[in-house]
This record gives C-alpha cells, sequence and structure tokens, in this order.
C-alpha cells in the first residue's frame, strides 16, 4: 500500500473510533451556526444548572429575596434534567441512519422540544396535579402519552434496540397481563391506561423515580468533573505517567494500558470512551514490542472495562447503590474497592505472563540503567510516598475541623491554594506535556520526575473530593461540588500562572485558553450525560413495573424453579440473564433491571439455603457481570473500539478480553461466599490480611487460566493452582466438609443460646413461615445480633422479639415496633424451627498450609525447567 493510502487508511480509523465513540457516548450529530451555538449552550446551561442545585446558593438568593423560584427548582430537579436530556438527545442523536450529521431536521425540534414541555409540564402545574393525585384528567394523559413516546424514541437514538424492546416489554405486561398470549405462570390482572400512564409519568413511582434521581443529583456532577479534569490536561497526564512508570518493564506498554485505564477508570464512566482515550496510544505500542493485534486490543478492553468497577464512579451504579442497598455511599466504596483492585493487580500480572511466554522485552528508558537495588527502592519510595499522602491527608486534613471549627472551609480553600500554587510553580520549571501522536516512532519513554512534576497539581481536586467525603463526611453531591468549585479554579488559573512563573508574559491570551477549556468541559460533561440520563429514564419504566404489578415475585419464582432452590446454579442463572441482558443495555440500565428483578430473590434464596448473603454482596454481583458485556462478543464494543485501533479481528479481540477477563468473573461467586474480600465486619489487620492473601490468590489463578506461572504449566499443575487459589480464597470450604461450621440445636434452646454468646456476637435462627405472595411454607436463616449481657428472653426482646412455645418449636407472639426485627420483616406467627451457634473449630487458616506447600512444590517443579527470571 502507499503511504497516501497508509495516510487515508489512518485517518478513516480514526474517523470511524471518533463516531463510534460518539454515537455511544455523546452523540453523532455536530450542527453548525447558530444552531450549533445554541445547542452549545443549552449543554452549557444543564452544567451549570446541576452546579447550582448542588450548592447552597439557591438558599442564599431565596434569603436575599422574596422571589422563591431559586428554591422551588430543587424538588424538580429530576423533571429538569429529563427534559434537558430529550431535548439534547433529539438534537445530537440522529433519528435514521440517512439523517444530516451537521444540522437538525423540523421533525427532530418538533420531538425535542415536545418532551422536554411533557417533562416541565408537572413543575408549572405542580399544585393542581398534586390536589388529583390518582384521578389524571384527559390533559395529563396527553401529556404523559407524548412524554413516554418522545422518551421511548430518545431511548432508541442514544442506546439502540435492546433498551427499548426490554421497556416496551414491561410496558406490554403492565397494558395485556391478563391476555392468553401471556404464559399463565407470569399473568396478573393488567392496569388502566390512567392508573399506568400516572404511575410511570405523572409521578416518582416510574420514569422519575430513584434511577434518574441519582442521574440528576449524583451522576451528574461526577460525571462533570471528570470531564473537566481531561479537558484541564489530566487524562494525558495519567497516561504519560503511567509509561513513565511501567514502560521499562516486560510488556511495558501493557502494563501501562492497565495503569492508565485504572486512573482514568476513577473519573470516567465509559468503557468505550476510555478503550479509545487511553488504547489511541497504548495499542500501537504493545504491537510494537511484540503483542499480536487481538491481544493489544483484548488488555485494553480488559483494563478499560475494569474502569467501571474501580470507585468512585463505577459508571455511576456506585450512587444508585446507596439507594437500591439503603447504605452510606462510602461503605459502597469500601466493599467495591478491594475486588476492583485485585483485579487490576491480577489482570497487570496476566500481562506479564503474556510478555515472559512472548519474550518480551519494555522500551528504553532514559537516562542511566538502574540496578535491581535501585528499581527496588524506587517501587518502596512509590509505595511509602503513596502511604504518606494517604495519612497527610487524612491526619493532616484531619485537624483542621477541630482548630477552625464553622471556619473550617475557609482554613482549607487557604491550605488548597497554597499547595496548588506551590505544585504550580515546581510543574512552570518543566516543559507542558503535550498530546503524542500515536502513529509516531516511540523511541524511548518520558522522563519519570519531568512527566510527574509536571501534573502532580491535578492530584488536589481528587485529595478534596476524598477529604470532603471520608474526613468531612460531606454528601456525595456536596463533596463532588467542591471538587468540581477547586477543578474549575484550577481551569481558569493553571495557564496564566504557569505563564507568569516563567516570565512569558502571555496572560490575557493563557487566561482565554483556560476559559475556553473551562466551556469545553461544561459543554463535554453535559454531552456525556445525555445517554445516562435517558438510560436511567427508560430503566424506570421497568422499575416501575415491577412496583405497579409485583413482577420481581413472579420471576425470581420463575428463576428459583429452574434452580431448584440451588443457590450455586441460582448465582449462575443470574449471571447469564446479567450477561444476556448486558449485551445490549448500557451498564447502569443493565445493574438497575437485573437488581430490581433478582437481589432480594438472591438473598432470600440463600438464607433458605442456610447462607446469609448481604444485599451489598448481590448488587456487586450483577453490576460485575453486567459490565462484561462490553467484552464479550457479539456486542462488546469496547471490543469492537480496541479491534478498530489495534486492526485485528472484533470477535477474536473480544473473546481474548473475555479470556483475559476470567478473573473478573470469578470475583463475584468468590465475594458471595467469602464476604470478608468486600471488607464486611472486618478489622483494619484483618483487611490487610484479606487483601494479600486474596491478591496471592488471584495471581495464581491467572496464572493457572494463562497456563504459564515460572515456566508453562503442565495440565495437572494447573489443576494444582487453581486448586491452591481457591483454598487460599475460601479456607473454610474444606473446613466445612470436615467439622459443620454451626451446631445446630432444638429451638427451645434459643434461649439458652442467646444467654451464652458473647456481646456483639450473632446466634443462627431457623424461621418457617408463610409467604402470603405465593402461598408457600417457607424457610428463612436469619442471624440474630445479641446485646449487653442479660438473660436470653431480655435479649431477644431487646431486638424486638417476644415468643411462645408451641410444642417442639418457638412462635413469634409480638415485633417490638421500629425494632431491629421489624425492620428484617420478621412478622407475627413465624416459627422458630432451630437455633445455631458457631461450633468449637480449629480456625479456618489452618489449610493455607498444604496450600502453600502444593505451591512451592509446583514453584520448585517449574524452576527447573527454565532459565527464564520470573520478573
Amino acid at each position: 500500500m502507499s503511504d497516501t493510502g497508509q495516510a487515508s487508511g489512518k485517518g478513516a480509523s480514526n474517523i470511524d473510533l471518533e463516531d463510534l465513540v460518539a454515537s455511544t457516548d455523546t452523540g453523532a450529530r455536530d450542527p453548525k451556526g447558530p444552531v450549533g451555538l445554541m445547542l452549545a449552550i443549552v449543554a452549557f446551561s444543564w452544567s451549570v444548572f446541576h452546579i447550582y442545585t448542588a450548592s447552597s446558593v439557591p438558599y442564599v438568593l431565596s434569603g436575599l429575596t422574596d422571589i422563591k423560584f431559586f428554591t422551588d427548582v430543587i424538588p424538580f430537579a429530576r423533571q429538569i434534567h429529563l427534559a434537558v436530556a430529550l431535548f439534547l438527545a433529539a438534537m445530537a442523536y440522529p433519528l435514521f441512519a440517512s439523517s444530516p450529521r451537521h444540522s437538525v431536521p423540523w421533525y427532530d425540534w418538533i420531538l425535542g422540544l415536545a418532551g422536554a414541555a411533557c417533562c416541565l409540564y408537572m413543575f408549572v402545574f405542580y399544585e393542581g396535579i398534586s390536589n388529583r393525585a390518582g384521578l389524571p384528567t384527559v390533559t395529563d394523559l396527553v401529556v404523559s402519552t407524548i412524554g413516554m413516546v418522545v422518551m421511548m424514541i430518545a431511548t432508541y437514538r442514544a442506546l439502540g434496540f435492546p433498551l427499548l424492546i426490554v421497556a416496551s416489554v414491561f410496558l406490554t405486561y403492565v397494558f395485556f397481563g391478563d391476555q392468553p398470549f401471556i404464559p399463565e405462570v407470569v399473568q396478573w390482572k393488567g392496569a388502566s391506561y390512567g392508573k399506568a400512564l400516572w404511575h410511570f409519568w405523572m409521578q416518582e413511582e416510574g420514569v422519575f423515580g430513584i434511577a434518574l434521581n441519582v442521574s440528576a443529583s449524583l451522576v451528574f456532577l461526577f460525571v462533570l468533573f471528570g470531564s473537566l479534569l481531561d479537558k484541564a490536561g489530566a487524562g494525558n497526564w495519567f497516561i504519560k505517567i503511567a509509561f513513565a512508570l511501567m514502560g521499562h518493564l516486560r510488556g511495558g506498554p501493557a502494563k501501562a494500558a492497565v495503569v492508565s485505564s485504572a486512573m482514568t477508570g476513577l473519573i470516567s464512566g465509559s468503557s468505550i470512551a476510555n478503550t479509545v482515550t487511553t488504547g489511541t496510544f497504548t495499542i500501537p505500542l504493545m504491537k510494537r514490542v511484540g503483542f499480536k493485534p487481538e491481544a493489544a486490543g483484548a488488555v485494553e478492553v480488559a483494563s478499560s472495562v475494569n474502569g467501571q468497577i474501580m470507585p468512585p464512579v463505577m459508571g455511576a451504579a456506585a450512587f444508585l447503590m446507596v439507594e437500591y442497598v439503603g447504605v452510606s455511599y462510602l461503605d459502597v466504596v469500601k466493599h467495591a474497592f478491594l475486588p476492583a483492585t485485585i483485579s487490576y493487580i491480577a489482570l497487570l500480572y496476566i500481562v506479564h505472563l503474556e510478555a515472559l511466554k512472548a519474550g518480551m522485552q519494555g522500551l528504553p528508558r532514559p537516562g542511566p540503567a538502574q540496578t535491581v537495588l535501585r528499581r527496588l527502592t524506587g517501587v518502596l519510595g512509590g509505595f511509602v510516598g503513596f502511604a504518606a499522602l494517604c495519612a497527610i491527608m487524612y491526619y493532616g486534613l484531619g485537624w483542621t475541623k477541630d482548630v477552625f471549627g464553622d471556619a473550617t472551609i475557609y482554613a482549607v480553600s487557604v491550605l488548597f491554594v497554597i499547595t496548588y500554587v506551590a505544585l504550580l510553580s515546581v510543574a512552570a520549571k518543566y516543559p507542558d506535556l503535550e498530546i503524542d501522536d500515536p502513529n509516531s516512532e516511540v523511541t524511548e519513554l518520558p522522563e519519570t520526575k519531568p512527566t510527574a512534576m509536571a501534573g502532580l497539581y491535578y492530584l488536589i481536586p481528587i485529595i478534596v473530593l476524598i477529604w470532603c467525603l471520608m474526613v468531612e463526611h460531606l454528601s456525595p453531591a456536596l463533596s463532588a461540588f467542591w471538587a468540581t468549585m477547586g477543578m474549575v479554579f484550577i481551569m481558569f488559573t493553571q495557564h496564566p500562572l504557569k505563564s507568569f512563573f516563567r516570565q512569558e508574559g502571555a496572560l490575557d491570551s493563557e487566561f482565554r485558553r483556560g476559559v475556553r477549556d473551562f466551556v469545553d468541559g461544561m459543554i463535554a460533561g453535559a454531552r456525556n450525560m445525555i445517554g445516562i440520563a435517558v438510560a436511567t429514564g427508560a430503566a424506570g419504566i421497568v422499575v416501575g413495573t415491577i412496583s405497579l404489578t409485583g413482577a420481581h415475585q413472579v420471576v425470581g419464582d420463575f428463576i428459583e424453579f429452574l434452580s431448584g432452590g440451588s443457590l450455586i446454579l441460582m448465582l449462575v442463572l443470574v449471571a447469564v440473564f446479567s450477561l444476556i441482558l448486558g449485551m445490549g443495555l448500557p451498564t447502569t440500565a443493565n445493574y438497575i433491571v437485573v437488581s430490581s428483578l433478582m437481589a432480594f430473590v438472591v438473598v432470600d434464596v440463600g438464607a433458605q439455603n442456610g447462607l446469609i448473603v448481604p444485599l451489598i454482596a448481590v448488587h456487586l454481583f450483577v453490576f460485575y457481570f453486567g459490565i462484561m458485556a462490553d467484552v464479550t462478543p457479539p456486542v462488546g464494543l469496547a471490543s469492537f473500539a480496541a479491534a478498530a485501533i489495534s486492526g485485528g479481528d472484533p470477535i477474536k479481540t473480544g473473546l481474548t478480553a473475555f479470556y483475559y477477563s476470567l478473573r473478573t468473573v470469578a470475583l463475584p461467586f468468590l465475594f458471595i461466599f467469602n464476604t470478608d474480600l468486600l471488607l464486611i465486619d472486618v478489622t483494619i489487620l484483618e483487611a490487610i490480611f484479606v487483601f494479600i492473601t486474596a491478591t496471592v490468590a488471584m495471581m495464581i489463578f491467572a496464572a493457572a487460566t494463562q497456563g504459564y506461572f515460572f515456566a508453562k504449566c503442565k495440565i495437572w499443575e494447573s489443576v494444582v493452582l487453581l486448586l491452591v487459589a481457591f483454598t487460599l480464597f475460601r479456607p473454610g470450604f474444606w473446613l466445612d466438609m470436615i467439622v459443620p461450621p454451626y451446631e445446630t440445636l432444638a429451638a427451645e434452646k434459643v434461649y439458652e443460646v442467646a444467654e451464652g454468646v458473647d456481646e456483639g456476637e450473632n446466634i443462627r435462627v431457623v424461621f418457617e413461615y408463610e409467604n402470603f405472595d405465593n402461598g408457600k411454607i417457607e424457610t428463612r436463616t436469619v442471624e440474630l445480633p445479641v446485646g449487653p449481657p442479660a438473660s436470653g428472653e431480655e435479649r431477644l426482646k431487646e431486638i424486638g422479639l417476644e415468643l411462645l412455645p408451641d410444642g417442639d418449636r418457638l412462635i413469634v407472639d409480638n415485633v417490638g415496633f421500629g425494632s431491629w426485627a421489624e425492620e428484617q420483616k420478621i412478622d407475627f406467627d413465624w416459627a422458630i424451627l432451630s437455633v445455631s451457634r458457631e461450633a468449637d473449630r480449629v480456625v479456618k487458616e489452618v489449610f493455607y498450609v498444604p496450600a502453600l506447600l502444593f505451591l512451592a512444590l509446583i514453584i520448585m517443579l517449574q524452576r527447573r525447567r527454565t532459565d527464564v527470571p520470573a520478573f
């Protein structure tokens, strides 16, 4: 091929990538002229509105004037949020393949304005609507109908057919649930048109439900923060610093891809955008050091998709879990952090094994060659530096509230400015980081110190976010607001201050450059939110259907029937269900749909099988399998994006990426049965121990699945490594086979057991009750918390349980109002069949000994038949 042809191919590839990202994330239409300016103003205003509602400005303005409009808009934030989203969806996403890309046809203007008007109808006519609750007028029904139709069209525009089909199926079930074409096992009486439309559109049970509220109040701010951070240059810095730190190692570009995708995943909610952003640079370099096109693309896909399981954003799921699980945002971050970190470490190790198998080397590093001691010192220095940063952030900033009290915000602001100016003065001594041409030849890596120093100040707004969340315990929305304000300040000032420190004198032009970056970031953040807002609105139809019809009970019974009451089989079915739905739904919508249908079913079946499954574990289980759809063929869009960059086959890229992601597939099953991985009820020392053992276990699992450890594995060695990994993850499995974990006693012993255990411990009780939804007699295992020392009867009464003897059982005679028992939905006439307490047995970690001995044997045997260093 000629040079001209090659250049043309590269150009076409770049255009295809831009179209792919635009069509899936921001909209493929880019109007020019006055229309384009108007849409940019709307998108910018959308971002300003969400910053406004997250701040205290509305209340300050209302205090200065009698006009209540400033605060009246806040309760209707979700209606305004969807109104703008529907309008921008009509403007940004072409309805047909033949629709123009640089102008807006007349029918899109009608659809966009009609959708916005139908959303704002509830804001304008709120008083009249509230006075006729449940009794819609003809106007109400017309507005609701038009609003639902426009939203379904917007769903097709922004997200394609799959979510539209899912929502349509649920709507069909609402209206025609009693018709013969609906299987008898899932039939229901059906709903009238007025009742259904009122439920879906005129109140906050359907479209404008919890999911859309989370999108409006939380997700928008975090997506906007990430967009501003990226436009300021942090995204490029993340990539550069990853290459500087990792590029010299075996398979260095691939390791840099993993690290840069992990850092980008902190601020990005899109696996496809993450793939293209980092993959444009990493994939060509991976190919250059010896990776096949499909393998290079697969590494980028696996690492980019993993960005969605990495707190704090988690593709918007973290904020939804706060509402659905009923825990704090910090708890969600705590529970999700360890599995995500372990998964990334294992992916780094997989890349290392691939490099070992292929005999790859890293890219040349600038400066003199480093000794092993110097490398080790550098690694230890990095860990010490990170630990010091965490200590400074927690302890160094933690004292400010005690010292300054109500003036803490001003003291921290001054500290923020001083630290920022100091780091920026250091950054000014080094050249700015330019965005490299991915097609240019790379002869050596960037130097670590200049690269790090040139962008170290980008960490300040991230530190502000973490400080607000963990030290000040502010709400996620307010924390994101202050982090965004810090980011805005940096965007306006970074270029003028650098120019000042460098004595270049171009302050005016540099300030205008910062303003342009700010405006671009605000607009990009808004465009990134269009698809998420529409997805949460459409997913609200599914949630609304469930609350209106009780469909979750029917689907749960069906899944339970298929599984035969087996928890393992049910988990497999739920995983497959999540994967199938995820092939067409965006991650956020998939999580909403599957968790709404399946979460409580898994918890209930677990309880019937004697396994207490925390609700957060089930929600993370569903979420993990939902994100895998961006990897797996035939739909995995991230794989198609990576293949477009690498020139490889997209199906092979997706299959290889799924193979690399087996560790992500295994983790959900592991933390369902070993909740220590989610840091549930563990101390700090226990958490450190869990992290170390789980990381080692996951690396061994990766070695077994890759067929290479210190040398190429024989089949029996891979099997042994899998057993070792499983033992390290769940040593209790083998102990349970020898000695049951609990000693089961008759129901009448419940008082004796409750009196005998220590404060803070739990006793396990098996209840039998009638499920009034299906008329079946079911059992449920419940762990009862035990309070201060007292008689068994008093301890049970303290948690709200009063019992009466009934033959060889005990019957719940009374449940205390507002008690723990009532919160657990324990009801009158439930019968206690048996009570259990922990059996006296050896610690489960004793099985680590044979596991480690087998591991040592494998290492010894493999070291004998290879002379290739393991690292």
